[in-house]
């Protein structure tokens, strides 16, 4: 699983936001790859082949609630799942279980961000689809994970793999390089959630398809 976070970058703003869609759709399909895009809520309705996340989620009731985002309601718009616990848009224990409960009776995708290992082993019991590895310090910080803390993906997976259910991991937090996903990958991640190292990127086109080869095992031909 590939997600790009689109984040609120004033760079998908306008039509760009439906443009990085139709090239990740693009490179997915080439590279059969699953790439997902979590979009701003107000573009959730963005055309796109591909699994949409919503970037938040509320622990709020259907029906009379106001300026919540609730998954029964993402479920009847075509969305596929949420990021969950964002370091950005942090959110209780009590609201990150019964979440994933909720989206998991929906049969959507979860995705609980977490910032340690601690984190990790706590939510990955769970059985979310995916526990994501993000240290803050170093989101959008351009050093990526997989080599200023490469222990911190290895401790991670071993995490992961100890609640034996079917949550997989992915590594998130200062990815720029096809290099730092290919370590990633090679670290155990079965996956990348990127945002600014996409979003910021003056190439979407050459750094979607330089981060989708990085995560095939077998490289594709030259």
């Amino acid at each position: 699983m590939f997600i790009i976070n689109y984040k609120n970058y004033e760079e998908i703003s306008g039509n760009n936001a439906a443009r990085l869609a139709t090239i990740a759709d693009k490179i997915a399909k080439k590279y059969k790859v699953k790439i997902a895009i979590a979009p701003p809520h107000h573009l959730l309705s963005i055309k796109y082949s591909g699994p949409i996340l919503s970037q938040h989620v509320d622990n709020a009731k259907i029906g009379s609630t106001t300026g919540f985002v609730i998954p029964e309601l993402l479920k009847k718009s075509n969305i596929s799942g949420s990021l969950i616990n964002h370091s950005e848009h942090r959110i209780s224990s009590k609201d990150i279980i019964e979440l994933v409960s909720r989206l998991q009776k929906l049969k959507m995708i979860t995705v609980v961000c977490v910032k340690n290992i601690a984190e990790a082993a706590k939510y990955a019991k769970l059985n979310p689809s995916y526990i994501a590895i993000e240290p803050p310090e170093l989101i959008g910080s351009g050093k990526a994970v997989s080599t200023e803390k490469p222990e911190l993906i290895t401790k991670a997976v071993q995490a992961v793999s100890a609640a034996k259910n079917n949550t997989k991991l992915l590594c998130g937090a200062g990815i720029v390089s096809g290099q730092d996903v290919k370590k990633a990958m090679d670290l155990g991640s079965n996956g990348i959630l990127v945002a600014s190292g996409i979003v910021k990127a003056k190439n979407w086109n050459a750094v979607v398809e330089e981060f989708t080869k990085a995560m095939l095992k077998t490289p594709p031909n030259r």
